[in-house]
């Protein structure tokens, strides 16, 4: 038995240990943290008082949906109270807004969740409030407020240069970061990265920290949250003080754990994987933008596969060995891009391998809501968060706005697509409970082949003495694989996405658009 599995040091490694005894069950879900999860954005996805918006009602009615799916955590997009749709401008972090319910709904959703083995996961926006929050409100009324060093000032003719200084970044098309308070250009001005609705708050303050650890305080401990995903996680510093944010995480990842051991953080740090890596000691799960643009990147074109999985391990082997206890947060797309189909010129069979080559690789893959039954959607930000398609006449069905992509007409009901074993939701479905039900897929080390076959995407998953060999048709054409005597011991299909391909005689069939695993 490994030395960890007799006395971890990890929390994660407690669950760990009771998942590798219970792999068995290909029925059974991960422990946590490790497992696929599922992003939800409620406005979006079931209404559960017939007001035609999304709520945590309709959300905990649908908890079946998630189970059924396989799925063990749920990330609920930001819902505290806020004057925007999206909120992730926060006006009171101790709330649900009213269009999503009380606190009251929240702690039965989250009750109804655990007992389905689903944990759950709340957007955390620590970068800024928005301008309504009585912090703000209170800063903004004069110098001498106890509240005013909560935020960023600096009077105009001291910022002159900066305000007409256009600086942009991955996740930001804010082209001026400095603002004035009721617009008033005479007046002094604010700091806001994103927009002057949400302005920055300044952790060079102390009780800035305290208040959200206190905040922190409450939702895992009186609301029973399981871990948080921590919005624009860069930017809490300015990018010239990125040491400060690496500290700042570390700190607060420190202060979670003194509440609940095995708290769930997960960062969005929308950079490269060199500015990535320091923030690994404090957020040890980051969303992997990176494979992201290159699964679409390669999908996209049909073929150049041979240096993604090298990129991919040369990345998480530079993580993990900055924070061994790293776990990659993998996706395709989020609430922020354009939705994969769509990015895929609506190729459904593209979107299949594309899912297969995230739901087979490591980490912790997440599934955006409506992924999974093929929804759609472009910018601006509305059209890639459009209510979730249930069936062809549901109660629950969001009417939040008017779909422009994933409609009744486009995309196929869940409901159809359940009674059809060849849809896109039976694909997923299959697909997360056999990776549920593998050691080698869920928790395995990640090899190289030695296929040079620029239509497939290929590589190795082990745990144990559980091998897989893994090969993803990406192109529209079947291709034949001669297994060579290094791989010729994976003489077994266990997984076939298709159902058509076939292994004789050490030669692999491999259709168009096909996953193959072999045993």
């Amino acid at each position: 038995m490994n030395t960890f599995l007799r006395r971890p040091k990890n929390p994660w490694l407690f669950a760990l240990a009771a998942f590798v005894s219970a792999c068995g069950d290909r029925e059974k879900m991960p422990a946590w943290p490790f497992g696929v999860k599922y992003e939800v954005f409620v406005l979006a996805f079931a209404d559960g008082n017939g007001d035609g918006k999304g709520d945590i009602r309709g959300l905990t009615s649908r908890l079946d949906h998630l189970e059924d799916l396989g799925v063990n955590g749920v990330w609920l997009m930001p819902i505290m109270n806020s004057p925007s749709y999206h909120k992730y401008d926060v006006i009171d972090y101790k709330s649900i807004h009213p269009d999503y319910g009380t606190l009251k709904d929240f702690k039965e959703f989250v009750k109804a969740a655990h007992g389905k083995n689903i944990r759950v996961i709340v957007d955390l926006v620590m970068n800024h409030t928005s301008a309504q929050h009585p912090w703000f409100q209170e800063a903004s009324s004069g110098k001498s407020n106890p509240y005013r060093n909560y935020y960023v000032w600096s009077v105009k003719d001291s910022i002159r240069s900066q305000i007409s200084k256009k600086t942009t970044s991955f996740d930001s098309d804010n082209i001026t970061q400095w603002h004035a308070v009721n617009g008033d250009s005479t007046s002094e001005h604010y700091y806001g990265f994103f927009w002057g609705g949400m302005p920055d708050l300044n952790f060079d303050d102390e009780r800035v920290m305290q208040e959200f650890i206190d905040i922190g305080r409450f939702w895992l401990k009186e609301m029973d949250v399981d871990g948080f995903r921590l919005d624009a996680a860069a930017h809490i510093f300015p990018g010239e003080r990125a040491v400060d944010n690496h500290r700042f995480w570390k700190k607060f990842r420190t202060e979670m754990q003194k509440i609940k051991p095995d708290v769930y953080l997960v960062g969005e740090v929308w950079l490269g994987a060199e500015e990535v890596a320091p923030y690994l000691d404090g957020l040890p799960a980051v969303f992997n933008f990176d494979l992201s643009n290159a699964i679409t990147s390669v999908v996209a074109a049909g073929m150049d596969t041979i240096g993604l999985i090298k990129k991919y391990r040369e990345i998480t082997d530079y993580y993990t060995s900055v924070n061994p206890d790293y776990v990659d947060a993998t996706f395709l797309t989020n609430h922020d891009q354009n939705r994969i189909l769509s990015e895929l010129d609506d190729n459904k069979q593209k979107m299949r391998i594309a899912a297969a080559i995230l739901l087979t690789l490591p980490g912790t893959p997440y599934i955006y809501y409506g992924e999974e039954i093929g929804m759609k959607g472009v910018k601006p930000d509305e059209y890639i968060r459009e209510p979730f398609i249930w069936a062809s006449e549901d109660a629950m069905q969001t009417s939040w706005e008017q779909p422009k992509y994933s409609t009744h007409q486009t995309v196929q009901p869940l409901s159809e697509q359940k009674k059809d074993p060849l849809s896109l939701y039976n694909f997923y479905r299959e697909l997360i409970r056999f990776r549920n039900g593998s050691k080698a897929l869920t928790l395995g080390e990640i090899e190289n082949t030695n296929f040079s076959i620029a239509e497939v995407v290929s590589f190795k998953r082990k745990y144990d003495n559980e091998e897989l060999l893994v090969l993803n048709n990406i192109s529209d054409v079947e291709i034949t694989i001669e297994l060579s005597e290094e791989n010729e011991n994976f003489d077994a299909v266990v997984y076939d996405s298709n159902k058509t391909a076939s292994l004789n005689d050490g030669e692999l069939r491999l259709p168009a658009y096909s996953t193959v695993i072999l045993k």
